[in-house]
């Protein structure tokens, strides 16, 4: 017969790996679904920033993170239901241009959470929405952009003419006639997400109309400026190691806030309807804006960090301007 001293070593051992897995087990079971369905690859700059902060939320351990990249608009809707059907928690998207099929899909799977950028509001009981808003570093960069130009002329292509890109170009020149007041405008938009070579040209022409600077909405516009030998502001992510000596300063828009917050909501059960919009806001760490220090004046800079700290202080409110910005006549 084994020493009962033994024995109870063995029991405690047994019971402790026991406990173990069935706290293992257990929190697997509680592992918050995350997944996310996107119309373009998640390379590309907006829906690079939610993805990032997917994956930042998965590296952490948060969530179970899978996604679909390059889904048609015909194909959203059914995409959007396999995985609903799959128990997901949370279903994060974007949903411009199939908004009602995307909200009749929400109302079948009420006990299921979606967060979709949009430009309408939330819907009961269980659709959020989000939207970046950076037009507080928008106006940031402009200020950067109106102190460069010698022109007196920005050119500026945009990709769709929607409250998302009209807002952060509306921002943007407002920040660029601060530091110069005479500054005037070309705007082009080349109604694609993603078509670099007609960025590119729209971006030439405007070159050639006396463009000296270039806010660089779309991809393909910062490679024009580079040709040419002008300068450049980016959007959404930080381009200037592509493009060194080029890019001025670029208004970035972090995810990260707006992704944890619908992540925290759905794991403690009081996820609902809500706009999530805020949370792009600088104040939040939605938003921020580089510089690029060589090639923006120490006196620019220093107005630019005074701005941004009015800004995240409330003593300057940049204004949301969502009607589509046109060229100076």
């Amino acid at each position: 017969m084994r020493p009962l001293k033994y024995l109870t070593r063995r029991s405690v051992i047994a019971g402790a790996v026991a406990l173990g897995m069935a706290f293992s087990a257990s929190a697997a079971v509680a592992q918050t679904k995350v997944a996310g369905i996107f119309t373009l690859p998640v390379d590309q700059q907006w829906i690079s920033r939610i993805h990032i902060a997917l994956k930042a939320a998965e590296e952490r351990g948060d969530i179970e993170y899978v996604y679909s990249e390059n889904v048609s608009n015909t194909d959203y809707e059914r995409v959007m239901r396999e995985y609903a059907e799959q128990g997901v928690d949370l279903i994060v998207g974007e949903v411009f241009g199939l908004e009602r099929a995307a909200r009749k899909v929400a109302l079948d799977y009420p006990d299921t959470a979606f967060l979709m950028g949009s430009s309408f509001k939330p819907q009961e009981p269980n659709f959020s929405v989000f939207d970046n808003f950076i037009h507080e570093p928008s106006y940031l960069s402009g200020m950067a952009a109106g102190a460069a130009s010698e022109s007196n002329v920005i050119g500026m292509v945009g990709g769709y003419a929607i409250p998302e890109v009209n807002r952060l170009m509306n921002a943007f020149m407002d920040g660029a006639r601060e530091t110069n007041p005479d500054v005037k405008f070309l705007v082009t938009f080349i109604d694609s997400w993603y078509d670099p070579p007609k960025a590119k040209e729209s971006a030439f022409a405007m070159i050639d109309a006396g463009a000296d600077v270039l806010y660089a909405e779309r991809f393909g516009v910062s490679d024009a400026a580079v040709e040419r030998g002008v300068k450049a502001v980016g959007n959404v992510i930080d381009t200037s190691g592509d493009y060194p000596g080029t890019i001025l300063a670029s208004a970035l828009w972090h995810m990260e806030p707006t992704i944890d917050k619908a992540i925290e909501a759905v794991k403690s059960g009081t996820y609902t309807a809500d706009d999530y919009g805020q949370y792009s806001f600088m104040k939040y760490g939605g938003g921020s804006v580089v510089i690029d220090e060589s090639l923006v004046p120490e006196d620019v800079v220093s107005a630019i960090r005074a701005k941004e700290e009015a800004i995240r202080n409330g003593s300057f409110t940049v204004n949301i301007n969502d009607e589509a910005p046109v060229s100076d006549k």
